[in-house]
């Protein structure tokens, strides 16, 4: 039994350092993707100007929109939801395809909001796990009476809980956020299918 308790301390002390490069890469990716989404608001900003033209309710009002959105290439280039919105317009006999169109926007949604998800679930995950490795050796330290190594290990205990702690809630805001914003789009993607489709079976 001393034997196998020995295996899996070994195996434990070796995972340390794997965990504390995952956590600072994870750290890494949560810093980029915090910068990203802040840049994301503002364009998203600018955005909304563009397309409150569907607020009106109005068909006509919303194919003129669409028509003066087709021609600003300079958002459509930054935005797969201005782009699905033009796909839109330009298909509308066509309804297959825009439901497809549809489809394919949700779908692109989930995968951008993957990467949130990913730092929500492995960022507490490595944490926890940064926080119980050391805890071996330092109760061996508190044990032999070597409290330098004792203290050592429950800084990089409490550090990894920390940063870890850190990565779960920047993944948390940028998820919230952004599954609003996507069911939003989601919404007027659907309403603009369904509006320029009516028309057309008129």
């Amino acid at each position: 039994m001393e034997t196998i308790s020995n295996i899996l301390f070994w195996i434990s002390n070796g995972l340390l350092v794997p965990v504390v490069v995952l956590l600072l890469l994870f750290f890494v990716r949560a810093l980029v993707l915090a910068a990203g989404f802040f840049g994301e608001f503002f364009r998203r900003k600018t955005m909304l100007a563009q397309t409150d033209f569907l607020e009106s309710g109005v068909r006509e009002q919303v194919k003129e929109g669409l028509r003066t959105l087709a021609g600003q290439s300079v958002l459509m280039d930054r935005s797969l939801y201005l782009k699905t919105l033009t796909l839109l317009s330009e298909n509308a006999s066509n309804k297959p395809f825009c439901e497809r169109m549809v489809a394919n926007y949700e779908v692109d949604a989930a995968k951008e909001l993957s990467g949130s998800r990913l730092l929500v679930k492995l960022g507490p995950m490595l944490g926890l796990m940064g926080t119980l490795i050391p805890m071996g050796p330092a109760l061996v330290g508190l044990a032999t009476g070597d409290i330098s190594a004792m203290a050592y290990n429950m800084q990089v205990a409490f550090a990894t809980t920390v940063v870890g702690m850190v990565i779960a809630a920047i993944g948390v805001t940028t998820l919230q956020v952004r599954q609003r914003w996507y069911a939003r789009e989601l919404n007027n993607l659907e309403y603009v299918r369904q509006l320029l489709c009516y028309e057309k079976e008129e």
